[in-house]
């Protein structure tokens, strides 16, 4: 076998699971497969539904991971782009979710029984810290500054169900997406730039573990006199 057919077949990443599921592993098992448990059903049947609707969509985003050429370059943003719109196409065609939905997943369970509006925004910001994702805005300071203003002027902590209150702080609000050029209408385009940046992220472990099994690799005997190949010259779609 050549050593990048050997790089390839071992590296944990470069598995269909693997590179399936990476973005999917935060998931609970339930938020997986929303539709596969009926009301009503109960015990082993419930989980073989599940199982089942996870095997589904395992086995259609390996379909379109054989199919699809992944260059594995981080680096180059054609390469990036194209890994991205194929784990669209994964996400789409089996109904998984996007890190956006998810984000807005996370949100809605934890906060839905909080109920004043300064806890809830603690509350956002633990989650995108855990998320790793960055305020690169500074929004969260000023969301904080115009609550402080808010509860100022109402002389009382803020609390969700205020209808006034929240009323003051959503035009607040408003006046911060404005400041920082934030427009509703743009929001797909800022969830498509995450994706982008999530590719990218991925691409680069899928790289960092692909030298890492090729310099183990390259201490072998049987590879010593062979040379590395270059990361972006190896094909995932021969191994699946």
């Amino acid at each position: 076998m050549s050593f990048a057919s050997r790089v390839l077949s071992r590296s944990k990443q470069l598995h269909g699971s693997q590179v399936v599921l990476q973005q999917e592993r935060v998931i609970p098992v339930r938020f997986f497969a929303k539709d596969a448990a009926p009301k009503g059903l109960k015990g082993d049947e419930m989980l073989k539904n599940i199982f089942l609707d996870v095997k589904n969509k395992f086995e259609t985003a390996l379909g379109i991971l054989k199919k699809e050429k992944i260059t594995i370059a981080p680096e180059d943003p054609a390469a990036v782009s194209q890994y991205a719109k194929v784990m669209k196409t994964i996400r789409e065609k089996a109904d998984l979710f996007s890190e956006s939905q998810r984000i807005k997943y996370t949100i809605d369970t934890r906060t839905k029984d909080i109920p004043d509006a300064r806890t809830y925004l603690l509350t956002l910001k633990e989650i995108r810290i855990k998320r790793g994702l960055t305020d690169e805005l500074g929004a969260e300071a000023m969301m904080m500054d115009a609550l402080e203003k808010v509860e100022s002027e109402i002389k009382k902590p803020l609390m969700r169900n205020d209808k006034k209150g929240m009323s003051l702080l959503m035009a607040e609000f408003d006046k911060i997406n404005k400041k920082l050029g934030i427009r509703r209408e743009d929001l797909p385009k800022y969830e498509e730039e995450l994706e982008v940046k999530i590719a990218k992220a991925q691409l680069e472990e899928l790289k960092k573990d692909a030298l890492e099994v090729m310099e183990t690799q390259k201490k072998k005997e049987e590879f010593k006199d062979e040379p590395m190949p270059d990361v972006k010259s190896l094909d995932i779609r021969n191994f699946f």
